[in-house]
């Protein structure tokens, strides 16, 4: 999924930004600011695959970024390409002073923390905005809720929320060029393999199976869904 949580969050940036104009009911604020008035703040919430590359796009617009991750030694990483960062911060001092927030914070399989809370949300600047890229996982902000590219929008005290799910939809041609360059060595190994040998000669693809044959075989998901979780490999072997 990393090519698409790249398109994902470089679109993110580029939703947000366009969020932010006046009649879009943002702020009126350019990200990047212009000769004698300052930059917009862009936090993003998750130094992932998501959040490094909103914070490549969003640096790119010249705009003022910090990125929270709990990893240090993903921050480690973030701070060579993008400087200092921080794992040790006022989440609600960074939340009041954001003009866009992006929501790149993943736990695979399983529903997204909620990080932001509706308490939060009032410390926010009025026409400020929030960009839930997590909403495919439930969201890490506790107003969001998914919506379309037909209506992508809704208002919660004062703040605009841009919470489309699957977000590479958008762009449908560079997300099937992205998915297809990773997903095709393995739609291969199938066809020539058969799924059984192909999952068992690979443990990386056999550790993505979700379901077979009824059968839960991804933890996460199981747990998520208080189903029973059967190891995928016995799953496999018995059927």
């Amino acid at each position: 999924l990393a090519p698409m949580s790249a398109v994902a969050g470089r679109m993110s940036v580029q939703a947000g930004a366009h969020c932010l104009e006046k009649n879009q009911k943002g702020r009126g604020v350019l990200l990047g600011g212009a000769p004698g008035g300052e930059p917009a703040n862009v936090l993003i919430l998750g130094g992932g695959v998501v959040g490094e590359n909103a914070a490549t796009i969003a640096t790119g617009m010249q705009a003022k970024v910090h990125i929270v991750d709990k990893s240090e030694a993903r921050l480690k990483q973030l701070v060579k390409v993008f400087g200092e960062q921080s794992d040790k911060i006022d989440l609600k001092k960074l939340v009041a002073e954001a003009d866009l927030i992006v929501g790149g914070v993943l736990i695979p399989g399983a529903e997204a923390p909620k990080l932001v809370t509706k308490d939060m949300l009032k410390l926010m600047k009025k026409g400020s905005v929030i960009v839930d890229v997590a909403i495919d996982q439930g969201g890490c902000v506790e107003t969001s809720k998914p919506t379309t590219f037909n209506d992508p929008t809704f208002i919660v005290d004062n703040v605009v929320h841009y919470c489309v799910a699957n977000m590479p939809g958008g762009v449908p041609r560079t997300s099937t060029i992205a998915l297809n360059q990773v997903t095709l060595p393995y739609l291969v190994k199938l066809a020539n393999k058969g799924y059984k040998k192909a999952l068992n000669d690979d443990r990386n693809f056999l550790a993505g199976l979700n379901i077979h044959k009824g059968l839960i075989t991804y933890k996460s998901v199981a747990d998520t869904f208080d189903y029973e979780f059967t190891d995928p490999k016995i799953a496999i072997k018995n059927s």
